[in-house]
């Protein structure tokens, strides 16, 4: 046991000195921009950019023996690129290294961050062609993400915290090959290919809603014989400031930036015979619904930003325990149950070195219908040094979601203990 605690404080120390240390730099750290845009004229341009997000992570009991982990990883490695070539048509695409946080080899211990080379590979994230008319009617076509819960138009860089996924996922993120079967899968990383049909009205004149229509492939294979589609919709409603978003995407804070945002969205997503497991004969539509909250308040007195997040989900995929128990590995057993996340952060005013400090907590709650509950607490502290473009970020875990799952292991046998996890990380884009 006093082993135990002595790495404990041994972890934080180290989360600690780290941050610490970088933001003491502010005098020798060098100003560096890499990409831009190319423009021809008012109607045609292109512009290029990037983005990384690399963590240390230490998890206990995620090494052979009971020992904590010590993965080094690369999160996400991604290029930009977006353009217009008419005064109405745009484009937009990037890519990602879907493999580079993936661990190598094999066995139920195995770290991240393992994989180089010919074991990571840069692919498609997004390829859409977008007609923009005007502020009320706009279609979008190609690969892109749905227009689901907020927690999920974030993306992974525009989160309030480094790893804002944290519960269980649509099934536009659950793989591109659902189980090795080479089924046609549900999409990946929250996208799918899809038209989607957005526009903004700003009811009252003082408010602003977002709407935001989408239908996609959706599973294909699998459960879904009949090669139904999937249809998605989202509204959301702010109702003191809009948000300065590209298209319907969201962010989880804007640091202040944006003045006081209060925020609502709701999302529904269905799909007939999108869950389950043919050849079980349990197979199951799915229905998914979500409501989040942002609320984004600039302190008087420049005593600086208290931002809220809470996000609620409910999923329906009723096709039975009988799909774990015969062939599960063709089932797509997607989560079904209901989960929820809250969290606060404060953005201290004052300057320290080159950024500024961010502490928050958060915590997390998932209940399968068919599986254990799971839950999860955590707190840390941001540094924030240019919004979401530059940001390092030290925080601590406690819960089982790592252990029973958070986007899989929903069937009945799911078993974990709490356990501890430090982890430090870096965000960067241009």
């Amino acid at each position: 046991m006093k082993g135990h605690f002595k790495r404990r404080w041994k972890q934080l120390v180290v989360a600690g000195a780290v941050t610490a240390l970088v933001a003491g730099m502010g005098s020798t750290l060098p100003s560096a921009f890499a990409g831009g845009t190319i423009k021809a004229d008012d109607d045609k341009w292109i512009s290029i950019g990037m983005g990384i997000r690399t963590s240390f992570n230490a998890i206990e009991g995620a090494s052979p023996g009971g020992h904590y982990s010590n993965d080094f990883k690369v999160d996400n490695a991604r290029i930009y690129i977006n353009g217009q070539i008419h005064k109405y048509v745009k484009f937009e695409f990037n890519t990602d290294c879907f493999n580079c946080n993936v661990g190598g080899g094999s066995g139920p211990f195995v770290g991240g961050g393992q994989n180089f080379g010919g074991n990571s590979s840069i692919g498609l994230l997004d390829a859409i062609g977008k007609f923009e008319f005007n502020e009320m009617a706009n279609l979008w076509v190609g690969r892109m993400l749905l227009p689901s819960e907020r927690g999920e138009l974030n993306g992974p860089f525009y989160h309030a915290t480094f790893d804002g996924f944290r519960t269980p996922f649509f099934p536009a993120d659950l793989s591109a090959n659902f189980n090795g079967t080479g089924g046609g899968g549900a999409g990946l990383y929250g996208r799918d290919n899809a038209a989607t049909f957005w526009g903004k009205v700003h009811p009252f004149g003082t408010t602003h809603l977002l709407y935001v229509l989408s239908v996609s492939q959706g599973l294909r294979n699998g459960p879904n014989l009949g090669s139904s589609l999937m249809y998605t919709g989202r509204v959301q409603w702010n109702f003191l400031n809009d948000e300065p978003n590209p298209g319907y995407y969201t962010s989880g804070t804007y640091y202040g930036t944006a003045g006081d945002i209060f925020a609502i969205g709701a999302s529904v997503q269905h799909q007939k015979d999108g869950a389950g497991n043919a050849a079980a004969a349990s197979v199951s539509d799915f229905t998914g619904a979500s409501v989040d909250v942002l609320l984004e308040k600039v302190l008087p007195n420049n005593m600086g930003v208290f931002t809220f997040n809470g996000e609620f989900k409910r999923h329906w995929a009723n096709y039975g325990t009988g799909a774990f128990a015969t062939s599960p590995a063709t089932c797509f057993c997607t989560f079904n149950g209901h989960s929820w996340t809250v969290y606060g952060l404060y953005l201290i005013p004052h300057e320290v070195g080159i950024g500024r400090f961010q502490p928050y907590v958060r915590f997390t709650s998932i209940d399968p219908l068919y599986s254990a509950m799971r839950q999860e607490w955590e707190t840390g502290v941001n540094y924030i040094i240019a919004g979401h473009n530059a940001r390092i970020s030290a925080f601590y875990r406690y819960g089982d979601l790592n252990t029973k799952g958070f986007f899989n292991g929903f069937g009945p046998n799911a078993t974990g203990n709490k356990v501890d996890s430090f982890h430090v990380a870096l965000q960067l884009q241009y």
